[in-house]
């Protein structure tokens, strides 16, 4: 079958005025400058329609300019989003799609250097984020949080393409885990008791709060802007100067960064075109509610600085000389993970109706990760759901399993609540979004569906296509695998015996997927046999698949037992070195979590000697969790070295460094079970006497000797029937009974 262009498109009128200009007699080119910030969706503009904030510089731009209602990033997290922006493709088609991962890439795809050869400045400030091994600051001429228009190095009347990002809306400003201490949001207008709530997230204070402080981030986003804005003025660059003003992906409430719902992918675009270049864009000012997305900016940069895109970027040029004279009819976004968690998640519309397809619909969207999971209102939502305290369906379901497919209708269920994919009304839509779909992959050559493990060692972009890999294959099975029916075991079993591991994991899929609703009881021995493949995602994914039919042992038992001794996690005893802990250094200690400039620590220097007592102190989001992440191994320095006895504890696995550490968290986390069995963590060699004197050292034998059952009352769910300083106590208490010769305790007081 031929199949249909990059990209869809119906007749459009031209963007681009074919009258000679007296710029163009000149040969003038336009300056042009991108002003990008994090986490936020278009919704909290008041030029979208917030009444809750205040945003008068973006309001006067986007009266102004051209003000679009219907743009997307092409992915709701950073460098994915970044990675098209920066290739006008989209970011699965050269494997740049798992976020935040750099991979091996083609050369020569980042599009600032085709502007440079013209004759452009080129400076960013700073933030790449593309997931790119290649140099990402190779594309610049400055690459730098110093790096300006305003550069000395920039010749007079040379023009520039500039780039500037602020991180002051970056989720990280809530990530607080508590919102204790939090400033009074009134102070700046912001009134979190009268917010208009999205429906999909419960209304309750953390939500609020959080709400409120992101509100109060676009309100300085917006302040950002107006600095610029004067600055052009000032420095006689309002004329010539081009802006583009945007979000890299929507945010920052729960359901909004990562999930590819319209609060992950709708984003605030401006483009402002003062007078004299107002012919580049057919002199169009006002609200444009035609489809755009990521790929088309790089195009349209080129496009207005009069250079032809290259035939290899899939967007379109929106403005200029080489505008498109088509619309598109069909617009598309991806997602790959959540942190560690492999799920390819594709959605396009139309602009009316949504389509959403996951293709391991087994997996729920809301899968933990420890970043976005700082957030209060994500524990807080946990709380409710999981403490099985709510009673409206819609906060359920993003708890939920979902069906592979999903259907919206964006203007009666703009937030997306109600799933049409089941009903008859809908049938012919749901069969054209699925074919737009499953033609964009192909189109676009969509590597989202290899593992992450087989993107290494080689550019996977040149070796599919050398080796002449079989991707329609591929994508016939990823098709099939997250909507199998027994139908559909022949080609399963099949896949289970390819030597390619993307076809084997994807055979296994559709397994899980059909054992998981028992469709099927009996685990095939080709199933049985990928238990012990070197691959350890395809290996993960056959045991759960097992864990759902007749072998369910033998599945559970893959799930923590290794192929090899060698590879088991746990460590049996700590290295003599480390014994006992005499000092414990950080060493000019940097750490991004996201591995680009935005560091949550920022050199770091410490040094702590055994029987000290050493308190960090700092305002919520400053990093203090962080640096005790950090020593246990859970993350990694981006720069600098932590050092225990003088050894660089980057040599040690991280449960090597945990048999050194006690650690109490700032929310007590108690298991189903009795009060005992939370103090030992079912650990039988604990003996009662050991239990009752952590106990005693907490003041916390008092009150449990007062309980009907002592120590082996039951705590509830999550510790229900137990106080917040109660839980926390307990917590402290089986801290102290392993008597470990590092205590680190994260506000574990902050209850009590």
């Amino acid at each position: 079958m031929k199949h249909l262009p990059l990209l869809m498109y119906t007749t459009f009128c031209g963007l681009y005025s074919m009258q000679t200009e007296a710029a163009d007699k000149k040969g003038e080119r336009p300056n042009i400058l991108w002003l990008t910030f994090e986490d936020t969706s278009a919704y909290e503009f008041g030029c979208y329609g917030n009444k809750g904030v205040h945003t008068p510089n973006a309001d006067s731009l986007a009266a102004r300019g051209i003000q679009f209602m219907n743009a997307w990033s092409v992915a709701p997290q950073s460098s994915a989003a970044r990675s098209s922006l920066i290739t006008g493709c989209y970011s699965s088609t050269y494997g740049m799609d798992i976020h935040p991962v750099p991979y091996d890439t083609p050369a020569d795809i980042f599009f600032p250097q085709r502007l440079r050869e013209a004759g452009y400045y080129c400076t960013n400030n700073s933030k790449t984020h593309y997931n790119s091994t290649t140099d990402n600051k190779s594309c610049w001429d400055e690459c730098n949080n110093k790096a300006s228009y305003n550069s000395p190095k920039r010749r007079k009347d040379q023009p520039f393409f500039a780039v500037f990002n602020t991180v002051t809306s970056h989720m990280g400003r809530i990530r607080t885990f508590h919102t204790d201490g939090r400033r009074d949001y009134t102070q700046e207008g912001i009134y979190p008791a009268l917010l208009s709530l999205p429906s999909y997230v419960p209304d309750l204070p953390e939500v609020r709060s959080d709400y409120a402080g992101h509100l109060e981030a676009v309100q300085d986003v917006d302040t950002w802007l107006g600095f610029f804005m004067k600055d052009l003025k000032e420095k006689g660059l309002d004329e010539n100067t081009i802006i583009f003003f945007f979000s890299d992906h929507g945010g920052c409430i729960p359901r909004g960064k990562g999930y590819l719902y319209e609060s992950g992918l709708r984003v605030p675009l401006i483009v402002y075109f003062p007078p004299k270049w107002q012919h580049l864009a057919n002199n169009a000012t006002g609200k444009e509610y035609s489809l755009v997305n990521f790929t088309d900016l790089g195009p349209t940069v080129l496009s207005l600085s009069d250079i032809k895109p290259p035939k290899h970027m899939q967007g379109r040029a929106l403005y200029g000389k080489f505008a498109s004279r088509e619309k598109r009819t069909m617009q598309f976004a991806l997602a790959a993970n959540q942190l560690h968690h492999f799920m390819p998640v594709r959605a396009v519309t139309d602009g009316h109706f949504k389509y959403i397809r996951s293709y391991i619909p087994y997996r729920q969207f809301a899968l933990r990760n420890y970043y976005q999971w700082g957030m209060p209102s994500n524990k807080a939502w946990d709380k409710l759901v999981l403490g099985g305290h709510n009673t409206n369906p819609d906060w359920k379901q993003t708890f939920e399993a979902h069906p592979a497919e999903m259907l919206f209708d964006l203007e009666k269920d703009p937030d997306e609540l109600h799933d049409l994919s089941t009903s008859p009304e809908y049938v012919e839509t749901l069969f054209k979004m699925r074919q737009a779909l499953s033609e964009h992959i192909r189109t676009t050559g969509d590597l989202g569906f290899f593992l992450p493990d087989s993107r290494t060692g080689h550019i996977l972009y040149e070796k599919v296509h050398k080796e002449k890999y079989p991707l329609d294959e591929l994508y016939t099975l990823v098709e099939t695998a997250g909507t199998a029916t027994v139908t559909s075991l022949p080609m399963l079993e099949e896949a289970l015996s390819s030597p390619l591991p993307e076809i084997r994991f994807w055979g296994v899929v559709g397994y899980a997927k059909l054992a998981r609703e028992k469709q099927i009881k009996t685990a095939p021995q080709t199933l049985l046999k990928l238990l012990q493949d070197d691959n350890p995602y395809i290996a993960s994914e056959a045991a759960y698949a097992v864990a759902y039919m007749d072998k369910a042992q033998e599945g559970i038992a893959r799930l923590v037992t290794p192929v090899q001794e060698k590879d088991r996690k746990i460590a049996d005893e700590v290295p003599k070195e480390l014994i006992p802990v005499e000092s414990i250094e950080f060493d000019h200690v940097w750490f991004s979590y996201e591995n680009n400039d935005v560091y949550a620590l920022q050199d770091f220097t410490l040094h702590i000697k055994a029987g000290d007592f050493t308190g960090i102190v700092g305002p919520s989001g400053s990093g203090k969790s962080t640096l005790l992440s950090l020593l246990m191994g859970i993350y990694k320095p981006t720069k600098g070295s932590i050092y225990i006895n003088g050894i660089d504890i980057s040599k040690y696995d991280s449960s090597v460094l945990r048999h050194l550490m006690g650690y109490v968290f700032q929310q007590a986390y108690l298991f189903k079970g009795s009060i005992k069995d939370n103090l030992t963590l079912f650990d039988n060699s604990i003996c009662h006497d050991e239990m009752v004197k952590a106990a005693k050292q907490v003041n916390l034998d008092a009150m449990i000797e007062q309980l009907p059952e002592g120590y082996n009352t039951p705590v509830g769910y999550l510790g229900s029937l137990l106080s917040d300083g109660q839980k926390q106590l307990l917590a402290f208490g089986r801290t102290l009974i392993r008597n470990t010769p590092i205590l680190l305790l994260d506000e574990a007081t902050a209850n009590i």
